[in-house]
């Protein structure tokens, strides 16, 4: 279909005013529609939602993926579409830990998902730095709050990690055959596990 007969179709199944130009917008990503717009394409394409959109970041690009109603994700929650939209437009999720698993569960999300789409990763990098840098066990109860994971998995990840960078430490911090100090090698290799302790947080817990 010409980018002219799509919008045509838009207009007579669904009333939208959309010329030919914004579909082609649409087409190379210089403009996004908006979510009746993304439903109506959908229709006049033949295709589910998700279809039309690249891999899911947000919670309203996971939501519009699986086809779901705000109402309809509120209901399973638990909450009000109000108190639910709020949180999707500003992209900070301040639902328990019962409704991020839920949530996880209704829009097919791993849990690095979820983290992505709710706005954490700074607020996790930021404690796990902390767990593995002091003692980890202060820090599974907060981490626990970011992640929809089982709190005994979070705590076996943060109790791995730190052994993990003190392994690291160690070994880098030895003098080496020629008796020099390698102090500096110690540095550079822990802060290079710092920048990517999310990762190594999901690797470890086989996500």
């Amino acid at each position: 279909m010409a980018p002219g007969h799509v919008a045509y179709g838009l207009g007579a199944q669904y009333g939208l005013q959309i010329t030919a130009e914004t579909v082609m917008a649409w087409e190379r990503g210089v403009a996004l529609p908006g979510e009746r717009e993304l439903m109506a394409l959908a229709g006049v394409l033949w295709c589910a939602p998700g279809e039309l959109l690249a891999a899911a970041i947000t919670l309203r690009e996971h939501r519009l993926a699986r086809d779901i109603s705000v109402d309809d994700l509120a209901r399973e929650l638990g909450m009000t579409g109000a108190a639910y939209l709020r949180m999707e437009e500003s992209g900070r999720w301040r639902g328990n830990e019962r409704q991020g698993m839920a949530l996880c569960e209704a829009l097919d999300m791993s849990a690095a998902q979820f983290v992505t789409a709710t706005g954490r990763n700074e607020e996790m990098a930021e404690l796990l730095n902390r767990a593995v840098t002091t003692r980890w066990q202060a820090y599974v109860r907060p981490v626990a709050k970011l992640v929809p994971l089982d709190r005994v998995l979070v705590q076996d990840v943060l109790e791995q990690l730190q052994t993990d960078y003190q392994a690291l430490m160690v070994t880098t911090l030895s003098w080496d055959s020629t008796g020099r100090d390698r102090s500096g090698a110690s540095g550079d290799a822990g802060r290079a596990f710092l920048d990517r302790v999310v990762e190594q947080f999901w690797r470890t817990a086989g996500i």
